[in-house]
């Protein structure tokens, strides 16, 4: 039986809790590139989590969702879209024939995040994942060209797509602020106390950045 879009963000919502009280503050060095994924998500507003929120955690809950919306608009599509649904069957063809997919698997937490780290200034890297995942693209047959006419009915059912996905990502976060108060007091318990103590530790740091028994003859 197919489950509800109530029950699928409930459990969506369960398996993100059970990861929060696993996650600890990054330790490198942030990225420049704000995730597009979760700047000014409504899913992420639905849920109650503000840019105070550190984007790992936030990243976690907005996959999920994202992965409850991409399931709903496959069968949508699969059922109603049929230019479409062709499309898609060659394009995951031919993604089944690159040997090398580092960006397909991951769990929800680094779903969609870059591949590799931000390049330091003269160091620059022997080699990327991304990189070597283009290479393999690039050996991959292109899909054949289609005619203007069927761009345009390509277009037309993408664009009715688009509008499935969005009314079902207004009901799910619809749903999701009935589970505001359950992902509050994750924050609250398990985030929150990391984020102060990692405040805390700089500022000691900035107060005192060298050893101040240093040169006093003890």
């Amino acid at each position: 039986m197919e489950r509800s879009l109530e029950t699928q963000v409930s459990q969506a919502v369960d398996a993100w809790l059970r990861w929060v009280p696993r996650w600890e503050p990054a330790t490198h060095r942030g990225r420049v590139a704000p995730c597009r994924r979760c700047l000014g998500s409504p899913v992420l507003s639905a849920a109650g989590l503000g840019s105070d929120v550190p984007h790992g955690v936030q990243h976690g809950l907005s996959t999920r969702m994202k992965t409850i919306v991409d399931h709903a608009v496959a069968d949508y599509t699969a059922s109603n879209l049929p230019l479409l649904q062709a499309e898609l069957d060659q394009q995951a063809a031919r993604n089944r024939a690159r040997s090398y997919r580092p960006a397909e698997g991951l769990d929800p937490e680094y779903e969609g995040l870059p591949l590799d780290p931000e390049p330091v200034p003269g160091a620059p890297f022997l080699f990327t994942l991304s990189g070597l995942a283009s290479a393999e693209d690039a050996q991959v047959p292109s899909l054949p060209p289609l005619s203007e006419e069927a761009k345009a009915a390509l277009r037309r059912e993408v664009a009715l797509a688009d509008e499935y996905a969005n009314l079902v990502g207004r009901e799910l976060c619809g749903i999701l602020l009935h589970h505001r108060l359950r992902i509050h007091a994750a924050i609250v318990e398990y985030v929150e106390p990391q984020v102060a103590a990692l405040l805390a530790e700089l500022s000691e740091a900035l107060d005192a950045p060298f050893d101040p028994n240093e040169g006093a003859g003890f």
